[in-house]
């Protein structure tokens, strides 16, 4: 696709980069003749058992009993991964290969309290005690343990844990509502909660020892309740003790592993269940060989434990990389503040969303200097002008790799790669073993063109299934019913020729005047871009063919006919008529979930005259209060 080129790969990248490396193995070992990403995508999308397999046997994957097969059924939803198999996602994130016992494996900064570094030894140390405390308390295989914890040395140790038993991890973070966290997980039944009292955003103090009252209440499952004493000094996490071995249970490759959720913004939340094995091998494909991470490496990515990100986070000591935790606010005590973090962690690679990149830039941010030679983006599309400005603030040192995927496969399916180079606003290639494409609305795959975004080939991390969904039904509704066989995800893509991808947007927010599908990301690049506007939230009302636009302004501004002309010019001259708002109307904030992407379809129902308590599930909002002016503009316009 067209497009400034902004980084290229070096000379030596075969020799010097994972995938590189990964790529002689293949040939030596198996034969396999390819001589560029091109060559090896086709090859990993084509022949599905001949890559999994290969990526098992690369990573000495640690199996308790060895697969009968690499894929026995191909359906989906249903395909049959490595069946025979018994292993244990723990023991691989305990390896740390590369990592030497006083090696620090995981760098904890906070806004709550001092910094925590842990060793290799140490961490394995208190995984083996909280594994002995979890035991002595009855936690046995298949039990769910859930905690309702930050982004802290604590939680990760918790899921390790959990998982070594082969009982069943899930976190929220502590700042869900109690309803949001109560619709979660009384579909699942955790047996032991692990909680904060509360913790530091900036310099508040926010206590959540009521939250935790309200969660165990409604919770008959939990027989333990334990308290993490992070903003206070009283909790009894320190009895979770013991003096048994570390071991780890012997379980089947799609042996639940964690439950994640959908964001439910709409009803209750999706149980999404994840499995030891898939999500082993598709974190050590991503981290070690997209993401170029290894020994010597330290991996930021800037989440909380309510995001799939945290889980693929914490999933880099199983390629060897150290990973640098934060909990806080990231714009504290201004937004330069995680970039400084960065330098003093000595992060290598650091990850964020797209709407932090553009609030940095916004805002004027100057990053210290770092050793930063990686940059990832998700969240939301990253559009050119995010491009340039990491380029234009780091140097021409890291490659930047927007990506996208979902917590529905816990992990990114489009993405970058260290062998092709970084076009500004296009994402650089279709992730390794992921069969992307793009469908025309009659099914049929389309290349240059917007099309809905289906991966046409099972992947091993695509969920074990949902919670409590024994026929099935819900899930195969999730992804299945519109394209039989074949996942739709609900995006909108262009695949361009040589394999680069444009996401534009969801496809349940789709701008569509006069039979004109119009993607909402290319509308905010323009519209976001006019120095006075901080956001924005467009929607289209179908059946009265409108296009609305609200805009959230720079403090202390308001907006006039002026501003309403200018942005109507900028989308006129930028896109075309059609993006030209019919109505622009200011509001204080647009409503974004915990993990910050906006709500277009949820704003589209309160003002088809949905109330908000139905149209959006306020618990899982960052900011429910967005909510009411939309309400009121929909009152008024009805009346």
């Amino acid at each position: 696709m067209t497009g400034a080129v902004l980084w290229e790969p070096p000379a030596d990248v075969l020799e010097t980069s994972r995938m590189g490396q990964f790529m002689t193995w293949l040939r030596v070992e198996r034969g396999v003749e390819v001589s560029d990403y091109a060559g090896l995508w086709e090859w990993s999308v084509t022949d599905l058992s001949g890559f999994w397999r290969a990526v098992w046997d690369y990573f000495e994957v640690i199996a308790h009993s060895e697969p009968t097969a690499t894929l026995g059924s191909t359906a989906m939803p249903g395909a049959q991964w490595f069946p025979g198999a018994t292993l244990n996602y723990a023991e691989h994130v305990l390896r740390m290969p590369g990592l030497a016992d006083d090696d620090p494996v995981v760098l904890a900064y906070s806004q709550s309290r001092e910094p925590v570094t842990l060793t290799a030894r140490e961490l394995r140390d208190q995984v083996r005690r909280v594994a002995a405390g979890l035991r002595r308390l009855g936690v046995a295989e298949g039990d769910r343990v859930a905690a309702y914890a930050p982004n802290i040395p604590e939680t990760f140790v918790l899921l390790l844990a959990t998982a070594s038993l082969g009982a069943i991890f899930s976190s929220c973070a502590p700042e869900f509502g109690s309803r949001s966290v109560i619709d979660r997980w009384t579909q699942i039944e955790p047996r032991v909660l692990v909680a904060v009292d509360g913790y530091r955003y900036g310099d508040k103090a926010i206590d959540r020892r009521d939250e935790v009252a309200a969660i165990r209440a409604a919770l008959p499952s939990v027989e333990h309740l334990i308290t993490i004493p992070y903003l206070g000094t009283v909790g009894d996490w320190a009895s979770l003790d013991g003096d048994d071995p570390l071991t780890f249970a012997a379980v089947p490759f799609d042996h639940p592993l964690y439950v994640l959720y959908s964001s439910g913004t709409t009803g209750l939340p999706k149980p999404i269940v994840h499995g030891h094995g898939g999500i082993l091998l598709e974190h050590l494909k991503m981290l070690a060989l997209h993401h170029d991470l290894g020994p010597g490496d330290r991996f930021l990515w800037f989440t909380t434990t309510g995001w799939m990100m945290w889980n693929f986070l914490v999933s880099a000591p199983a390629v060897g990389s150290a990973i640098v935790l934060f909990d806080g606010n990231p714009g504290h005590p201004d937004l330069g503040a995680l970039w400084q973090l960065a330098a003093d962690a000595e992060v290598t690679y650091f990850g964020t969303s797209a709407p932090f990149i553009l609030a940095c830039r916004k805002a004027g941010v100057q990053p210290p200097p770092t050793v930063i030679r990686g940059v990832g983006s998700t969240g939301a599309p990253l559009p050119p002008e995010g491009f340039r400005w990491i380029y234009e603030v780091l140097g021409d040192r890291p490659q930047l790799q927007s990506l996208s995927g979902g917590t529905d496969v816990c992990t990114g399916f489009v993405g970058g790669t260290p062998l092709l180079p970084v076009t500004e606003g296009v994402i650089s290639c279709r992730a390794l073993g992921s069969r992307v494409e793009a469908y025309d609305p009659e099914g049929k795959p389309v290349l240059g063109v917007l099309g809905e975004l289906v991966i046409t080939a099972p992947m091993p991390s695509m969920p074990v299934g949902f919670w409590n969904d024994p026929d099935g039904q819900r899930y195969f509704e999730a992804y299945f019913d519109v394209f039989p066989g074949v996942w739709r995800h609900g995006d909108w893509i262009t695949i361009g020729a040589d394999g680069s991808c444009v996401i534009t947007g969801r496809s349940d927010a789709t701008l569509n005047r006069g039979g004109v599908r119009l993607g909402t990301a290319e509308f905010y690049s323009v519209v976001e871009g006019i120095g006075e506007i901080a956001d924005s939230v467009v929607v289209h009302l179908d059946e009265q063919d409108e296009l609305l636009l609200f805009v959230v302004l720079a403090d202390g501004l308001e907006l006039d006919d002026d501003l309403r002309k200018r942005i109507q010019r900028e989308l006129r001259a930028a896109l075309s008529p059609r993006h030209v708002p019919d109505e622009i109307h200011q509001v204080r904030a647009v409503p974004r979930t915990l993990s910050a992407k906006k709500l277009e379809v949820p704003v589209k129902r309160i003002l088809t005259g949905t109330p908000a308590d139905r149209a959006a599930a306020k618990g899982a909002l960052a900011n429910p209060e967005s909510l009411t002016a939309f309400e009121e503009y929909a009152k008024g316009r009805n009346a």
